[in-house]
């Protein structure tokens, strides 16, 4: 949502992009369990595993039995300094995220924070990928790919925030905005997907 909100990616832009995907191979996949049997005569690389792991290392973590799933999104939040987050359950039915909407001024300075917990392996290269699409425009007039990171199983929720971004300001940006929002890694799992939105008015009040 940074700049002007009418810009969108060229296809020069997008193709360059998938390029660069294309290049790109993930490292195998790999246990806890092999992990921590790997170069165990390397003492400094040893003792980093077991910090980086952390509560893993006592054996499995599995905070909910009944789901299968490595990442479980919890929340989303927007985050702006001075005032209370605003939040959106991503635990329940996605389907009822349409009927809440964000309201931005126009112009201010924001984060979106995103909490998961991870259970039963460690997940390797968590990305969160984000579309916003003008209401009638069909093509997104921003996209944003944030690299989120390794993480080990914990009982504890985990939480990634991006980096500050500059909501678009002045008459032609205000409006109603969808966001389509990915939670994927390295290996193109997709941990969730969904969507929300939002509108970008001249103040909090409007």
């Amino acid at each position: 949502m940074s700049g002007d909100p009418e810009v969108a990616h060229t296809p020069e832009e997008e193709t360059e992009e998938e390029e660069i995907k294309s290049l790109y191979k993930p490292p195998p996949e790999k246990t806890i369990e092999e992990i921590l049997a790997a170069d165990q005569e390397d003492e400094s690389l040893r003792k980093y595993k077991e910090t980086l792991l952390g509560q893993a290392q006592a054996g499995t973590i599995i905070v909910d039995a009944n789901d299968p799933r490595k990442v479980i999104v919890k929340k989303l939040a927007l985050c702006v300094t001075d005032r209370d987050d605003v939040e959106l359950d991503l635990s329940g039915d996605l389907t009822n995220l349409k009927k809440q909407v964000f309201t931005i001024k126009e112009g201010v300075q924001y984060r979106i924070r995103i909490d998961f917990i991870v259970q039963r392996e460690i997940v390797h290269g968590l990305k969160y990928v984000q579309k916003t699409y003008r209401l009638g425009v069909p093509v997104p007039v921003d996209k944003m790919t944030h690299m989120v990171g390794s993480y080990p199983p914990k009982t504890e929720i985990q939480s990634y925030t991006t980096p500050p971004e500059d909501a678009p300001a002045g008459i032609m940006a205000r409006g109603a905005y969808t966001v389509n929002s990915l939670f994927t890694d390295d290996d193109k799992n997709i941990h969730l997907q969904w969507e929300w939105s939002f509108e970008i008015k001249k103040d909090w009040k409007d």
